[in-house]
């Protein structure tokens, strides 16, 4: 089964960015450390995979395994535990 989102990736130094033609449905900003400093997801696109998405990238990017800087908020120190 395909995925029926749709949407451009944008990579820039330690941010990636998922949009489609409308709005951002996501993004991530991250230092070369695997450190997440922000990490957001449109609550119009949660539940779809997008988060794990992103860590995935940064894990690809960095080479090591997304941990969170602090603060993060509570949904996002849930993410974090899903790994």
């Amino acid at each position: 089964m395909t995925n029926p989102l749709q949407f451009e990736c944008i990579e820039t130094e330690g941010i990636i960015t998922f949009k489609n033609s409308n709005t951002t449905l996501g993004f991530t900003r991250f230092n070369e450390l695997g450190e997440v400093e922000y990490i957001f997801v449109n609550p119009m696109f949660r539940r779809k995979g997008l988060a794990k998405k992103l860590l995935k990238m940064v894990k690809d990017k960095t080479g090591k395994k997304p941990t969170p800087q602090e603060p993060i908020s509570p949904l996002g120190k849930k993410l974090f535990q899903l790994q």
